[in-house]
């Protein structure tokens, strides 16, 4: 077998394990236990391995000061207001994890436990978690996988849930990307295949409105850098509605370095993608070779759910059953 296996630290008594995948095109990801993470992926530029991801060379920042990097967000990603919805008559209570919302599954979400390596052949690894019956508040037993499969330069990923009683699930990648390896991500090119956007309210949470992006600085259909015109920054923490229309095999979202060395392109079949370009980060210790992480360090492309889609009905629903199963593929390629 290729690759490499490791222990990398230790959480609640168990060993956090490592797994590297590589690629023939020179690619390197590592992959930890924890959160299901993507730790640190390289790519080759020119003569030097770039990294394109945030995250700490060693485990013990991650339950520290970790603000989901990389992790597998859920089980249901992004906010639920007040932590409360109501399922099949029955309402149901989540803990509050951030101001009066519940966020990323709660303060122990799937985020934030170590995961099992199911298999691994040093270019896929498929990792397991079993999350019981009143976990952070959700109802059902929920059995989930993720497999990350890399090839060339392009990484797959699939996440999939079975569950033993209607439950909601909506399981996100949580990357910070900067295709640079250093500074701010502003000058960044992004393009979105998304004209519209999920309006929020003043804790971010959606109000159940869908509004254009034209005319906004949320407008992404023409790549642009993550500034307004007078090149001062967009905040952003939003969830964009992409194409009903689109073709899946397309990119959702493109990302190009201000360098022009490396572009990212994510594929999806997700209806909606969050973007966050790191407004609030501000991280006390360093991160991979030594660098420090504030503000508008990294940018997240969550494929996704729509936000809080438990209590509007209009959104796309992320409820499964024990007949109809969770599956969310997406890709990301960097080159």
């Amino acid at each position: 077998m290729n690759g490499q296996r490791r222990v990398f630290g230790t959480f609640e008594g168990r060993d956090v394990e490592e797994v590297t995948l590589t690629s023939p095109a020179g690619v390197s990801i590592a992959i930890l236990t924890w959160g299901a993470l993507v730790r640190d992926w390289r790519v080759p530029v020119g003569d030097q391995m770039r990294p394109v991801v945030l995250g700490f060379d060693s485990f013990d920042p991650y339950p520290a000061h970790s603000p989901y990097f990389g992790a597998i967000a859920g089980r249901i990603a992004n906010r639920t207001a007040r932590g409360q919805f109501t399922l099949d008559g029955t309402a149901y209570t989540l803990p509050l994890n951030e101001g009066r919302n519940h966020l990323h599954g709660g303060p122990r979400g799937i985020g934030r436990q170590n995961w099992t390596i199911a298999e691994y052949d040093g270019s896929s690894v498929r990792l397991t978690l079993d999350s019981p019956d009143g976990d952070m508040g959700y109802p059902g037993n929920l059995a989930i996988s993720v497999t990350y499969r890399l090839d060339g330069h392009r990484l797959d990923m699939e996440f999939a849930a079975t569950t033993d009683r209607p439950t909601p699930v909506n399981i996100v990648q949580h990357n910070y990307f900067n295709l640079t390896g250093e500074g701010d991500v502003l000058d960044h090119r992004l393009w979105l295949a998304a004209g519209a956007y999920t309006q929020l309210d003043e804790e971010l949470i959606p109000t159940g409105a869908i509004l254009p992006v034209a005319g906004t600085d949320y407008d992404f259909r023409a790549a642009r850098p993550i500034r307004t015109a007078d090149g001062a920054p967009v905040p952003v923490d939003l969830n964009f509605v992409l194409d009903a229309r689109r073709n899946t095999e397309d990119p959702a979202a493109i990302l190009a370095a201000p360098d022009a060395a490396l572009t990212l392109r994510l594929y999806t079949d997700q209806p909606g993608v969050q973007v966050y370009n790191g407004i609030k980060l501000s991280v006390p210790v360093p991160g991979i070779d030594g660098r420090h992480y504030g503000r508008y360090c990294g940018l997240c492309l969550e494929d996704q759910i729509f936000p809080d889609a438990m209590n509007h009905p209009h959104f796309p629903s992320p409820v499964i059953t024990p007949e109809s199963p969770y599956l969310h593929r997406c890709a990301i390629e960097i080159a």
